[in-house]
């Protein structure tokens, strides 16, 4: 990089650079592990974050709007009780595994003896030129959990993947597979525990062998001044079947991105999410599903509500490939926009390359239906009572489509708890 292009380089991107140095001498891995950290580094270094100019990125300019990454993090954030009662908590502090690793029936480790080993370099790579969040993860990532689920397990309890921060930088990793015909539940928790900004990356990888049945959620739940920048990827095989939720409830910031491949016959994607923004933060959903196999289906519905001067984002785009052939797949984003000051921005994409499929997608963006609020106020409900009621049956709509009874109410208390607080 030459002297003009240092002095360009954004207060962000310099504590960035500044930050790897620093931590280098303490960042896990073999040195096919540290090459990897280092190409990625310098891919960060020479490009910069992205900005609006990179399709992907064009509703969320991560180089303006990212103004500062604060140091590493140095106070231990504590495990909490998990959202579903009964859970197995699998727990991390600031990114590192803290208390009890251990789930009947699960092989789980931590991801920080595959990046001692090597094991990790072939998975620490971008996805493409624009994916700034595999850079910042693969070259700062410390560990995390890694987890095998055997062909025909069928697990009781809920498994919470309780990721708490309280300040400061927290990068982690939780590559899971899912054997074939297996069952499973899991929650990924992304949680502050103080008011201290933190800087935070997450990636999943999941692979569900054929026939395996899973029901995965991501909440978020980060504090009012933190960046979250998550990536989930997904393979499906074979009559796999995957109900994903994204719940985000926080942060200033916020990236999540979600893709997916659908790899056999037969596999299924359920994606339900649900956007609660307030203040003036700034939330974007970008999903790529791939069909690239014949008679596959998949489903997508997000809900958002925006409130006071939030920004919120969905991205999504279907490709279904010229040998897909029998694709159902239908995407629907639905908005709340609660202030004359509030945004949210949509882009729904279809790219068929077969013809023998059903797509279809759709978009709205509203206010409260005033017909419903006057029928309430009528009533003797009053006015804010009845605009929250109306607001919580928007959203906990998607929560309902939840099978597991425990699971619905735990969400829909948590939905309902970031209402009273911004509605």
């Amino acid at each position: 990089m030459n002297v003009t292009q240092l002095n360009r380089q954004t207060a962000a991107e310099a504590q960035l650079l500044e930050a790897y140095q620093t931590a280098l001498s303490e960042l896990p891995g073999d040195g096919a592990v540290m090459v990897a950290r280092d190409r990625l580094l310098h891919a960060l270094k020479t490009q910069g974050l992205p900005t609006r100019r990179i399709e992907s990125w064009h509703y969320t300019d991560l180089r303006t709007l990212l103004k500062a990454v604060p140091t590493a993090a140095t106070e231990l954030a504590p495990a909490v009780d998990p959202v579903v009662a009964g859970s197995t908590v699998l727990a991390l502090s600031g990114g590192k595994p803290t208390g009890s690793a251990a789930v009947d029936g699960v092989a789980v480790s931590g991801f920080a003896g595959q990046l001692l080993s090597g094991e990790a370099a072939s998975g620490l790579a971008e996805r493409g030129a624009d994916d700034a969040i595999g850079r910042i993860n693969g070259a700062f990532v410390r560990d995390g959990y890694v987890l095998d689920v055997p062909a025909g397990a069928d697990l009781a309890d809920v498994i919470e993947l309780q990721a708490n921060q309280a300040g400061g930088q927290s990068h982690s990793r939780f590559p899971v597979r899912f054997g074939a015909g297996s069952k499973a539940v899991i929650m990924e928790r992304h949680r502050a525990v103080t008011e201290n900004a933190a800087f935070v990356s997450s990636v999943s990888d999941l692979v569900l062998e054929d026939g395996a049945e899973i029901t995965w959620i991501i909440l978020q739940q980060q504090g009012a001044g933190d960046t979250h920048l998550g990536q989930i990827k997904i393979v499906l095989n074979a009559d796999a079947k995957l109900k994903l939720y994204v719940i985000n409830a926080g942060g200033k910031l916020v990236r999540q991105e979600i893709h997916v491949v659908t790899a056999g016959g037969g596999a299924d994607l359920t994606l339900r999410g649900v956007n609660l923004l307030g203040g003036d933060s700034h939330t974007d959903v970008t999903l790529t599903l791939g069909h690239d196999v014949p008679n596959t289906t998949s489903t997508e519905i997000i809900r958002n509500v925006v409130f006071d001067r939030a920004k919120g984002v969905f991205q999504g785009q279907i490709r279904v490939a010229q040998d897909a052939q029998r694709t159902d797949a239908r995407m629907a984003c639905n908005t709340l926009l609660l202030s004359d000051e509030a945004e949210f921005s949509v882009k729904p994409e279809l790219e068929i390359f077969a013809d023998d499929v059903q797509c279809a997608h759709g978009a709205t963006v509203a206010d409260i239906d005033k017909v419903h609020l006057y029928y309430l106020m009528a009533r003797g409900i009053p006015k804010k009572e009845a605009r929250a009621l109306l607001v919580n049956a928007f959203v906990a709509e998607i929560v309902e489509e939840l099978e597991e009874e425990a699971l619905v109410e735990a969400l829909e208390g948590v939905i309902a708890g970031w209402l009273e607080k911004h509605g």
